[in-house]
């Protein structure tokens, strides 16, 4: 893959994930997006449907950790590397999506700054930013 494609091919991917970003409140159901922006630790939850929350926040992540599979296949072109992130990625997501559903069913007034980085860490995607270094430092290695 020269190095034109590869730089095209990461700058349409780079601009997936923030089209994600910037079109949030139009293609997903998160009643949570404006709660946490207000004073959240003043106000009391917001009415939400939970099933149709918990598939949103699904489909979030699965777009986020596809485009990121995808920015690390085209910086490293390595089967191996795909693979432990896909276990990542899924490793993540069930242990991050039990107290996400916990918090969702049971919201307490004391619990909202812990839940809300958990749901950050499902419907952002902080691990590209976390695994593209690592796999590279890995490489240097090597």
């Amino acid at each position: 893959m020269s190095k034109l494609v590869k730089l095209l091919l990461l700058g349409v991917l780079i601009l997936l994930l923030m089209l994600i970003r910037a079109f949030e409140d139009v293609l997903f159901y998160d009643p949570y997006l404006t709660f946490f922006e207000n004073d959240y630790l003043y106000l009391d939850n917001p009415r939400r449907e939970i099933a149709k929350l918990i598939l949103f926040t699904t489909l979030r992540f699965l777009l986020n950790t596809l485009i990121s599979l995808g920015i690390l296949f085209v910086v490293f072109r390595d089967a191996g590397i795909i693979k432990f992130s896909m276990l990542i990625y899924s490793i993540a997501y069930v242990l991050l999506l039990i107290p996400f559903v916990y918090f969702v069913i049971n919201p307490n007034q004391d619990d909202y700054y812990l839940f809300f980085n958990i749901r950050r860490f499902l419907i952002q995607p902080i691990g590209i930013i976390l695994l593209l270094p690592a796999f590279y430092y890995y490489k240097l290695n090597r």
